[in-house]
């Protein structure tokens, strides 16, 4: 009765129903092989399951001794039974094989399937060669038992120290070694090692997390620029950076120009090459020069210029060749003759020039009202991304800003799908962060603040000790409903061709031609795992409600 108590009057039907939807998918094939697609179980996975579960109980168990064996915790006893659970779960790891298969899984898919060795080519899901198995076999036994060595020696030296009382510089370094190597594992098999047996569901659940927490950031850097007072310092330098800027702006944009040629005939395709400018690339592919067709050029990519060259005549249907000046052929006719400036140069100087028109107008604008123009950029970057629909900023961040960056880089800064989804869920969901973090900050009595500053507090002392301990507790339930509500969000991820549970459901239900048992089982796991949410956010919101203990 007090879990039904406990439960809210909305879940109660989600209870009540609960019997059927069990119902449902043990008894439907279809449904079955539905939710088995839109988890992302992989063939033979089951060989996984062990393996994960003991690594997050000895992690999970290594960091509760750090969180029980605090001197405030209530519980003191529950970190005696916590190591004991870590000690018998490392004992475990080291001297069976039952984590070695799960092992072998996160290697195999944390390699490039096309050039690695350590994988058999075209082999579905990924599997190790048998040289790699037995190199990962070796290397895993040798960190499982350094491990469990090091478990030992830290739990021997920390209970024993606090038995004695004594030593409390050594009792706080064995808690820290425990916690940062627990902590850290206990990351990297739930937010990064590749999980078979639900590829599905922690592809979402960790893009949700890693989105929330970097919005969670940017929220509070947002805020942080919004709270700046004006300064005349502060107009100094943003007048100097923007002079800065328009100077390194002019040297990019009056660098040398390049002359291109354009040679041959428009008879068939033109030959172009890597670095020849966008600009007359797009004026030859339209004809946008004088003489040019009417319709449209078609192009055809060489590597180099000589052969570009090479290609006329002797490739069919390529008669003309776009190259610099000083290579073209003097035996072809000259057909058109520009110069341009080369890509990156024009990049940088028009990307300066438009960071310089914007920093002189905050500037400007905050000079006038007597604002930090980083305050006023900041409350520019909320309003303006509150105004954007998030499908938008998915597909522009992920697609365009994300081939523009990789282009200003030369191919070294190239972000997997994930991470630009990522980041695209993050800086939509930071401007709404932002104004609920400003909410619960101005909710704070100004006497408080006045109070703090008082007894020698600075301005960081003063937020952290005593402005946002009081705001975290007003603006929990915000918060929860931009937890849940992200975690809905991350669907949108699919258009992105990242797979989450969204888009494993339309790659089986294009597979399969199945009306309701994909869509059905998608809408009933996100039910269940918004619900999940929203109990933790509960529990958070319980105990952090001072006004009811």
């Amino acid at each position: 009765m007090q879990f039904l108590m406990r439960l809210r009057p909305s879940n109660l039907i989600i209870v009540a129903a609960l019997p059927f939807i069990v119902y449902l998918f043990a008894s439907s094939a279809n449904y079955q092989r539905s939710l088995r697609a839109i988890l992302g179980v992989e063939n033979g996975s089951s060989a996984f399951v062990p393996g994960f579960l003991t690594l997050a109980v000895a992690f999970s168990a290594g960091l509760a001794v750090f969180v029980f064996s605090r001197a405030s915790s209530r519980s003191p006893h529950l970190a005696t039974i916590a190591a004991g659970i870590n000690l018998a779960a490392a004992v475990l790891l080291a001297t069976t094989g039952l984590v070695y298969p799960f092992m072998a899984s996160v290697v195999a898919n944390a390699v490039d399937p096309f050039s690695s060795d350590l994988v058999v080519q075209g082999v579905t899901p990924r599997r190790l060669t048998d040289a790699a198995d037995l190199m990962v076999s070796g290397q895993a036994t040798l960190l499982l038992r350094a491990y469990l060595g090091l478990t030992v020696v830290i739990l021997g030296a920390f209970f024993i120290v606090a038995r004695n009382g004594t030593g409390k510089a050594t009792c706080r370094f064995s808690r820290l070694v425990l916690a940062v190597v627990n902590g850290a594992g206990l990351v990297f098999i739930l937010l990064f090692a590749h999980i078979a047996f639900a590829a599905g569901v922690a592809t979402t659940i960790r893009a949700a997390v890693a989105a929330y927490m970097l919005a969670a950031m940017m929220g509070l850097l947002w805020v942080g620029l919004l709270k700046l007072k004006y300064s005349w310092r502060a107009d100094l330098i943003c007048i100097v950076a923007t002079i800065l800027m328009i100077c390194a702006a002019t040297w990019f944009l009056l660098q040398p120009r390049e002359s291109f040629v354009l040679a041959g005939s428009l008879a068939g395709k033109v030959a172009v090459t890597p670095g020849t400018p966008s600009g007359i690339l797009d004026a030859v592919r339209y004809g946008q020069f004088p003489g040019g067709p009417d319709s449209e050029v078609p192009l055809r990519t060489f590597r180099g210029v000589p052969e570009a060259i090479d290609a006329i005549g002797k490739i069919p249907g390529v008669s003309a060749a776009l190259v610099p000046a000083a290579t073209a052929p003097a035996s072809l006719p000259v057909l058109w003759q520009t110069e341009a400036l080369n890509d990156r140069d024009r990049a940088f100087g028009i990307t300066l020039a438009a960071l310089a028109i914007v920093l002189g107008l905050l500037t400007f604008g905050g000079h006038i009202h007597r604002r930090h123009p980083l305050s006023i950029g900041s409350e520019f970057v909320v309003d303006t991304i509150r105004g954007i629909p998030m499908l938008v900023i998915v597909l522009y961040v992920g697609l365009p800003l994300a081939g523009a960056l990789k282009d200003a880089t030369q191919g070294v800064v190239d972000p997997p799908n994930l991470v630009r989804g990522i980041a695209a869920m993050a800086l939509a969901y930071s401007a709404y962060l932002a104004e609920i973090f400003r909410s619960g900050i101005n909710a704070i009595p100004a006497g408080q603040i006045e109070a703090a500053h008082s007894l020698g507090l600075n301005g960081w002392r003063t937020a952290r000790l005593v402005v946002l301990p009081q705001a975290f507790r007003i603006i929990i339930p915000p918060l929860g409903n931009e937890l849940i509500a992200i975690l809905k969000d991350t669907s949108l991820l699919s258009i992105l061709s990242i797979r989450d549970i969204t888009q494993r459901m339309r790659e089986f239900q294009s597979a399969s031609f199945l009306p309701f048992a994909p869509y059905n089982s998608a809408a009933i796991f996100y039910i269940f795992l918004t619900l999940a949410a929203a109990s933790l956010v509960s529990t958070i919101e319980r105990k952090y409600d001072i006004k009811h203990r």
